[in-house]
């Protein structure tokens, strides 16, 4: 072979040799660069979990407190139960431990041992979560006795638990098993309240089991922020306590709700709403009313699962940002606001109601189908006229009513913090209408809003015309106390101007001395309010029956306004539907509770110290002679029974209230007490005032008279204590009276 082809094969062999070395080296360095770089991430993360075992803890979430800082929601300490089976090496140990967990655990003993043998090389095995503290002593009992020092963990966790069970229940809310909120405060907070899980990474041998605890390494949970509430836990009980007595009087069918908001700031200090069941917020899947639940599980099975989630999302609805209604004659005070910021009428302007005004081809009525003949301004506010509050409608004209809707917020929702609030429905989105709706729109009808837009703007005519937001937490602070955030309570914009403000709380404070908001007055405190009784067009059109929402708004002190409240109560079929027979009494009844909670203190006229109630003197063990003239200086009568010369007991007790001119029960001996027959209460309701105190005088009981200015035509409609009760002699009987002809 010559030198020149030797050269030439050695030349083809290099290149071939380089070609094979660069695409060799190249395929390598690809393949390394998509290992590294493309797939490095991924790739990491598949040995990491081949590795590693990554177990999720639970953050603590935070606490809701009311504004006297008494918690409503907590997260207490709970454990899950760990077995480690690696260490669960004999028969003996296996049989010993799967049997006692069970009964502890209330766990089938063989479910407990195949985890155990399924898991022979696991030492992170969870059986069973959330384990109470009376289990948890169990185990630990288990493991001392038995000295058993490996096999069974204990790990920390939360569990959320609501100490008073259904109260505040559409308020509150509540979490779901992830812990994570599924209404109310809870699902609104829910990035507050949930902090930030926390980790325990366990590794993992080379064979896929899982090492002893020693290799764990634990990344601590953040704890939740807390809440602290504008709400307060005694007002809310107040409200709860008078709507359930409300549904119960008037058979309530759709619910009930009242809310109370501090005029000044948007506070909500109390929000209520309830049903004739309520359901417990430690178990919100259990349907609360029987009925409902019966007819559920009466059905075929495969409605079953339909039918219990329509009852549960109806069960778990809070109406009073959810629901929209006709507010009714209630929105006759913002139509009256109107009128007075555009100058178009004052207090003394004039009307003539004839029964019932012609707009258009329509003819509107009035309550009083005979009318109110001529008639003020005040007056066509307190005669709850519609005819009246049409034409003011009327001359008012859509763009300039629109206006003002919009301006009281009712066009956009109030941004209170709680979910699902409802939008308002309007007869259109740029307030057209015809003149027919603009003259029924007027008086609160043809048109839904919500009854915390309400309760809004009767804020606004309160506090001098300032719209503020409604909200329900004061504050978010962490566990050190410290504020994270805090609610704003600045005026979105002046509606009306003070001097109107200061002019619609005197006519509404005149509304509830003597025109249709008399039966929410309350001697003393100064209430100015109004009533609504409004048709639910949609229940007819649906079951040709019509039904209706009655309601009350009011705020109080009327001279310088603090509080406002809304009642609401959805399809009343207790023989009243009307607002003043159904929503008063109940405002009425929460405010004497509520006001001198607050300190509000009572400025009676001079009418009304007549009628006061006074406090029975203490004459107990005074000599009788000296304790009928301190009863008698009191303005009371005195029956004496007994042969003794002193004072040994007395009805009515010490310092109890019993009207002027009451009667006080003297008894001289023990004998004479013990022998005093007790009478049965009887039924004062549905009676006049007349007959009321003729019934006392006779039971020989003591009546305190409650109601509104209690002029005219009034009827009893409530007592203290219920017919047939046994009571001592004496006994004081309050009895509520209402006008029979302040329907609306």
């Amino acid at each position: 072979m010559s030198k020149g082809t030797t050269v030439r094969m050695w030349r083809r062999t290099a290149i071939m040799l380089g070609i094979i070395l660069v695409i060799g080296f190249g395929t390598l360095i690809i393949g390394l660069f998509k290992l590294q770089i493309i797939d490095g991430n991924s790739l990491y993360q598949m040995a990491a979990e081949q590795q590693l075992n990554d177990t999720k803890i639970e953050a603590k979430r935070g606490t809701i407190y009311d504004c006297n800082m008494k918690p409503l929601a907590i997260s207490a300490t709970v454990w899950d139960v760990v077995l480690e089976p690696a260490y669960i090496t004999t028969e003996e140990e296996k049989a010993l431990i799967s049997n006692a967990l069970a009964e502890i655990l209330s766990m089938d003993s063989q479910e407990i041992r195949d985890k155990i043998e399924k898991n022979s090389k696991s030492y992170y095995c969870i059986i069973k979560k959330k384990i109470e503290v009376q289990q948890r002593d169990a185990i630990l009992e288990f493991e001392s006795n038995n000295n058993i020092t490996q096999g069974i963990r204990l790990i920390e966790s939360n569990k959320r638990y609501y100490p008073y069970g259904s109260f505040a229940s559409r308020l509150i809310g509540f979490t779901g098993n992830d812990a994570q909120g599924l209404s109310g405060l809870e699902n609104y907070y829910n990035d507050s309240l949930s902090g930030i899980e926390g980790r325990m990474v366990t590794a993992r041998n080379a064979i896929g089991t899982d090492m002893p605890f020693e290799y764990e390494q634990m990344v601590p949970a953040t704890d939740g922020y807390s809440l602290v509430l504008t709400i307060d836990e005694v007002i809310q009980h107040f409200l709860e306590k008078s709507l359930e007595e409300g549904i119960a009087a008037n058979d309530v069918r759709n619910g009930a709700t009242a809310i109370m908001m501090d005029v000044n700031t948007g506070a909500i200090l109390g929000m209520a709403v309830k049903d004739k069941y309520d359901f417990d917020l430690n178990n919100p899947y259990e349907i609360a009313d029987p009925d409902i639940k019966a007819e559920i599980e009466a059905l075929p099975e495969e409605q079953q699962g339909e039918q219990t989630t329509n009852a549960l999302m109806k069960q778990w609805r809070n109406k009073a940002v959810s629901d929209t209604y006709y507010p009714g004659s209630v929105f006759k005070m913002v139509t009256a606001s109107m009128c007075l910021q555009e100058s178009l009428y004052n207090e003394d302007s004039m009307f003539v109601c004839g029964g019932s005004i012609r707009v258009g081809s329509h003819d509107i009525g009035c309550h009083y189908r005979a009318g109110h003949g001529s008639e003020n301004f005040v007056r066509a506010l307190c005669n709850s006229c519609n005819p009246a509050f049409a034409t003011m409608g009327l001359t008012l004209g859509n763009d300039k009513f629109y206006q003002y809707y919009s301006a009281f917020g009712f066009s956009e929702r109030t941004g209170i913090d709680l979910p699902g609030e409802a939008e308002d429905i309007f007869f259109s989105k740029d307030g057209t209408m015809s003149e027919t709706d603009l003259a029924v729109a007027s008086f609160g009808q043809n048109f839904s809003i919500t009854p915390i837009q309400m309760l809004t703007a009767a804020a606004a005519i309160a506090n001098g015309g300032n719209l503020v937001t409604p909200h329900v937490v004061e504050k978010v602070v962490d566990n050190a106390g410290n504020i994270i955030s805090t609610a704003s309570t600045h005026s979105k914009r002046q509606v009306i101007s003070k001097d109107v403000s200061d002019r619609m709380c005197a006519i509404l404070q005149q509304n509830a001395i003597d025109g249709s908001g008399a039966n929410g007055y309350i001697e003393g405190y100064r209430i100015a309010g109004k009533t609504g009784t409004s048709e639910k067009i949609a229940d007819y059109n649906e079951t040709g029956v019509m039904t209706y929402i009655a309601s009350y708004c009011g705020f109080a002190p009327a001279d310088n306004p603090q509080v406002a409240m809304l009642v609401y109560y959805d399809n009343p079929q207790g023989g009243n539907y009307y607002g003043a027979m159904v929503a008063a009494p109940t405002f009425k009844s929460a405010m004497q509770e509520i006001l001198p909670y607050l300190g509000v203190e009572k400025q009676y006229t001079d009418e009304e110290l007549e009628e006061v109630d006074i406090k029975t003197p203490n004459v107990m063990g005074k000599d009788l002679q000296t304790a009928i003239s301190d009863i008698i200086n009191n303005g009371l009568n005195y029956v004496v029974n007994g042969s003794g010369s002193t004072v040994v007991a007395q009805i009515p007790k010490t310092t109890q209230s019993i009207p002027r001119g009451g009667k006080v029960i003297l008894y001289t001996d023990q004998a004479s007490y013990d022998a005093a027959a007790k009478v049965a209460v009887p039924n004062f309701v549905n009676m006049t005032m007349a007959q009321v105190n003729e019934l006392g005088m006779s039971s020989n009981l003591n009546i305190s008279i409650s109601g509104s200015s209690l002029s005219g035509d009034v009827v009893s409609v409530k007592q203290s204590i219920p017919e047939g009760t046994q009571v001592e002699p004496g006994t004081v009987v309050t009895v509520t009276f209402a006008a029979r002809d302040s329907v609306l």
